[in-house]
């Protein structure tokens, strides 16, 4: 069947594969994601690159190619969560608005949220808007890729770049 589908590219084929082994690649997915939804769409995902890699490699042992793919998305989707999270909470914005979770005066607060929204303005657009669909809007990377057309580096160096420049300027208007 592995060698009709590559040949023909009939997905059907493919998933009549694929279906037998779907709960073991939840399984899977469920004990390094530890979340239910993630594991079911990651089972999904796991799919759609069964149908563009099996096209291209050769497979002789399907079940445990399928294993170590699986596993492989599954480590590589922790990874990108870690680097995310390690982003988003070393992020100077976070610090300056972690002022929510302190028992402060509303005064405080909303005088942290003008300056932000006063730096925001001063990034380019690009920067801007990066920056407001990945912390204030919490897109990942490819949610902001499909909407605003820019290629995956150049978000990431928008929002890295953005960070910065949000940073310096907060730090100017609390300090200047």
């Amino acid at each position: 069947m592995l060698l009709k589908y590559k040949l023909t590219g009939n997905l059907e084929l493919l998933g009549s594969l694929y279906e037998p082994y779907m709960p073991l690649v939840y399984g899977l997915c469920l004990k390094y994601l530890k979340d239910e939804a993630k594991s079911e769409d990651a089972v999904m995902q796991i799919f759609e690159q069964l149908a563009k890699k099996l096209r291209v490699h050769t497979v002789h042992h399907f079940k445990s190619w399928l294993y170590s793919l699986a596993k492989n998305h599954c480590l590589m989707s922790l990874r990108q969560t870690e680097k995310d999270r390690q982003l988003f909470t070393s992020s100077e914005i976070v610090e300056n608005v972690a002022v929510l979770h302190q028992d402060t005066g509303d005064n405080l607060l909303e005088e942290q949220f003008v300056i932000m929204e006063k730096c925001l303005d001063r990034l380019n657009v690009e920067q801007k808007a990066c920056v407001t669909l990945f912390y204030l809007e919490q897109k990942c990377y490819r949610e902001i890729c499909e909407i605003t057309g820019f290629e995956l580096k150049k978000v990431k160096s928008y929002i890295q770049n953005g960070k910065r420049n949000l940073k310096i300027c907060m730090e100017k208007e609390n300090h200047g």
